[in-house]
């Protein structure tokens, strides 16, 4: 194993943004490449490990970049460049920052973070209908909204639709007082919150009132053709294959739909099997249909929350290829 010594040139207005508070990015990239890195005069040393010296090089200039280009660099950004030069990936973080969707209300872009992310988004573009699958925090709603809104500004269709299963998950509600949109909306607050960050509020429930922007829950959607349309689906996982397979031939000319879900949160009766994950078998040989697999490694959230995601993902793969282990589980809740 050889040892090496290489220098890298920081401009001194984007040490803080790069290396962190405290220089916690910093010792972040040195302890997961098991490198050393000093700072004194404009130049970075970084020492170690010939292979590890080049990806934390690779990591420092990605995150340069980030920060040459205005943007502010999270914990997240750091873990994700890291994350891609061990995986040896010729994909450059700093690329991602390009492709801008569209901006909030408040100015902030909405762009993809990830590789992951930005092939859904592709897929989005390019297909009639998308599949997004994957565990929370993964941008698959979120994405899709910031789409469907930049659609329907550019007149590409007429209106947007979201729709999601009205079901309880996982408690009993009871019996929610006021008219049935009231009843409803409970299950739909996740997309009006899009909405209004991505939108306004005002331009959002002028929209609405007018009838271009429709947020229903999915009962709503039976016989229905939906032309010139940017549909959304979200929590897909929860639908039965008989709503699943009714939404689908609700897509009529001039519209997009993008199905959302993730099959680890199905809120369903045990016995029942879940519209999305049949969809997912019987419709993979569609060309025209995409289908994107978005994994721990594609959350954007809190970097605890990519933990618990990949966690859990480790302890559902154990089960599956050692099903004692989720037996012995159920003996000791008994006990």
């Amino acid at each position: 194993m050889e040892n090496i010594e290489r220098t890298l040139k920081v401009t001194n207005r984007h040490i803080q943004n790069v290396f962190g508070q405290f220089d916690s990015y910093m010792k972040k990239i040195e302890d997961r490449l098991n490198v050393s890195m000093v700072f004194r005069d404009d130049l970075l040393k970084v020492s170690g490990d010939a292979g590890m010296v080049s990806k934390a090089i690779s990591v420092i200039t990605e995150l340069m970049k980030l920060s040459e280009r205005g943007n502010d660099i999270t914990e997240q950004n750091v873990d994700y460049a890291i994350d891609l030069s061990l995986i040896d990936h010729e994909e450059e973080l700093s690329e991602l920052d390009k492709n801008v969707i569209c901006h909030t209300i408040l100015g902030k872009p909405v762009k993809p973070k990830t590789i992951g992310q930005q092939q859904y988004v592709e897929n989005i573009k390019d297909k009639m209908i998308t599949f997004g699958v994957g565990p929370a925090g993964t941008g698959k709603t979120y994405l899709a909204m910031a789409l469907a809104i930049t659609a329907f500004k550019q007149n590409q269709v007429n209106r947007i639709i979201l729709t999601r299963p009205a079901i309880e998950a996982g408690e009993k509600l009871g019996f929610l007082p006021g008219d049935l949109q009231s009843k409803v909306d409970p299950y739909l607050r996740p997309l009006y919150d899009a909405l209004y960050q991505i939108m306004g509020a005002e331009t959002f429930q002028r929209n609405m009132e007018s009838g271009l922007i429709e947020v229903a829950p999915l009962a709503y959607m039976r016989g229905r053709t939906l032309d010139n349309a940017f549909v959304v689906l979200d929590e897909a996982q929860n639908t039965t294959p008989a709503q699943m397979k009714m939404f689908l031939t609700r897509i009529g000319f001039g519209s997009k739909a993008v199905i959302t879900g993730d099959l680890t949160q199905k809120d369903l009766p045990k016995d029942q099997v879940s519209g999305l994950e049949i969809a997912l078998k019987v419709l993979s040989p569609i060309d025209e249909i995409g289908i994107s697999h978005l994994t721990s490694v594609d959350v954007v959230r809190h970097p605890l929350v990519q933990k618990i995601v990949k966690a859990y993902e480790d302890y559902e793969s154990k089960k599956v290829k050692n099903p004692k282990h989720d037996k012995n589980d159920n003996q000791n809740k008994r006990r």
